[in-house]
């Protein structure tokens, strides 16, 4: 298994781009999760001995992902009934994937302004 430090700082650097994005360790949790706006789009947990991460998803991808794809991702306890999905922390993840739902999760949970911002900043940087 890939070192669990290194996991970590990928999934840190990848949720810490987007605007208002925020790392908290919560008390009753002990892991980082990543909140904008007040409210967490994305969660890290150690289930069952093994790193995890939690995402808000939107309607149908948890489903369509866990078929898919069983091994590698689940329906999380505690969120998974709002459709929030979950995927393993390990060396096989697949990081442009896992990219693409944090951003679906943070432009699920942050405010309009803040999406306008940071796709402004893209179309900006992508237009140099």
């Amino acid at each position: 298994m890939a070192n669990r430090e290194a996991l970590l700082h990928t999934l840190h650097e990848i949720c810490m781009e987007y605007p208002g994005a925020e790392e908290i360790f919560e008390g009753s949790v002990g892991d980082p999760v990543y909140k904008v706006s007040g409210r967490i789009y994305v969660m890290q947990h150690q289930l069952e001995g093994s790193p995890s991460i939690w995402m808000k998803a939107p309607p149908g991808v948890q489903e369509a992902l866990v078929a898919s794809d069983p091994d590698r991702y689940f329906r999380p306890p505690y969120v998974g009934h709002n459709g929030w999905v979950g995927a393993w922390l390990t060396d096989g993840i697949d990081w442009p994937e896992v990219e693409d739902l944090i951003d679906d999760a943070w432009r699920m949970t942050a405010k309009k302004s803040l999406i306008r911002e940071y796709d402004a900043t893209r179309k900006e940087s992508s237009a140099s």
